[in-house]
């Protein structure tokens, strides 16, 4: 029997004014109750969240309808994996333990009715951002990550807002090329015998055929919401 895989990618909740980000935590939470019953495995490709900071005995605020749709999902048997991008890249284990959804800290790759999937949030796969990559190794790093739990919540989480929103600002303004770096990636792994690399990170849409395989970029739910769909041996990005 043919089993069915979502994608979704590049939500930044908690970029946008309180009006639009209540509205497009509905569209989210609509989603997630339409997913349940409708596939076993959804795949959160990065940036679910525009700063995620997680502290040892404090989570973030808001957002709670989100987590609970999430949980409704795993109690459900849908199996949610969730890869973290370079917004919310510091989680501990509530994700985990308190909601059973399985996090990644970079690519995972998986087999869906006998095709081979690369899925990876995109962020330090660029080929032409060196900058970044060194300083994703900074913000990715245990140390540095324990130094910054030692501010107070309120002081550390406004911190992490407000790099975010520069760190958007800056991925946003980036020109990677007229291929989008993420490409070349993607036809290396495709070479490699992936038949689809799933990307996010550049919040451009992209579905092109490879030799045998094929590149998805899922875009972003800052403009319009869309999800990523395989069934039947046929990939497709939906408008929501």
């Amino acid at each position: 029997m043919s089993e069915t895989a979502l994608f979704i990618s590049d939500l930044h909740l908690g970029l946008e004014s309180p009006q639009k980000e209540k509205l497009k935590e509905r569209k989210l939470v609509e989603f997630l109750h339409f997913a349940n019953g409708k596939t076993g495995k959804l795949f959160i490709v990065g940036d679910l969240f525009d700063y995620w900071f997680e502290y040892r005995r404090v989570i973030q605020k808001g957002f709670f309808r989100t987590l609970t749709a999430l949980q409704d999902l795993t109690e459900a048997g849908v199996e949610v994996n969730y890869l973290i991008g370079n917004h919310d890249f510091l989680h501990r284990d509530f994700f985990n333990k308190e909601i059973g959804v399985n996090l990644y800290q970079s690519e995972l790759t998986a087999t869906i009715n006998g095709k081979k999937f690369f899925i990876a949030h995109g962020d330090g796969l660029v080929e032409n951002d060196f900058g970044y990559k060194v300083l994703k190794k900074i913000l990715r790093n245990r140390i540095t990550q324990r130094m910054y739990s030692m501010l107070h919540p309120d002081f550390g989480i406004w911190l992490a807002s407000s790099t975010s929103k520069n760190s958007r600002s800056y991925t946003g303004q980036k020109d990677y090329g007229e291929n989008d770096g993420l490409l070349k990636t993607a036809q290396k792994k495709i070479d490699e015998g992936f038949d689809y690399v799933i990307f996010g990170h550049t919040h451009v849409k992209r579905f092109e055929g490879y030799k045998n395989g094929f590149y998805v970029n899922l875009g972003s739910w800052l403009e319009k919401p869309c999800y990523g769909k395989f069934s039947d041996n046929k990939f497709e990005i939906i408008n929501w």
